[in-house]
């Protein structure tokens, strides 16, 4: 069964870094799309940034270019999302997703999700 587990969310000031992680078990394939959406209160969910485990492609939303950046350690299974200069609109709950689909790419029915870390931005 494939599991998600989220890390590193919490309070910080507009400004402010978050480093989130998100670590993956429970398959053999290593070929996948991880990736982080978000949900903020009130809103849809949001596509934040994904990655390719087989050639690190990236996407990046629009609102969080530049300022966020996705890494990824595929050795450990695991996904990174720095979160630099953040501003309280990025208010939400970061959820992990990966799909083993890898044609479909990054998209909001990915196959399995983590249970999310909540990221909390103060003015």
């Amino acid at each position: 069964e494939v599991q998600l587990v989220e890390s590193g969310g919490g309070l910080v000031q507009a400004g402010g870094s978050l480093r989130l992680s998100c670590a993956a078990s429970g398959f053999t394939s290593d070929n996948y799309i991880i990736g982080w959406f978000r949900q903020a209160p009130g809103k849809e969910r949001e596509g934040v940034s994904c990655i390719s485990s087989s050639d690190g492609t990236t996407y990046y939303a629009d609102s969080i270019k530049g300022r966020f950046a996705i890494s990824s350690d595929n050795a450990k299974n695991t996904v990174y999302l720095q979160m630099n200069s953040l501003k309280p609109e990025d208010t939400a709950v970061y959820y992990c997703a990966l799909d083993l689909r890898v044609n479909l790419g990054c998209h909001y029915g990915m196959g399995y999700w983590g249970k999310g870390t909540l990221v909390t931005v103060s003015s």
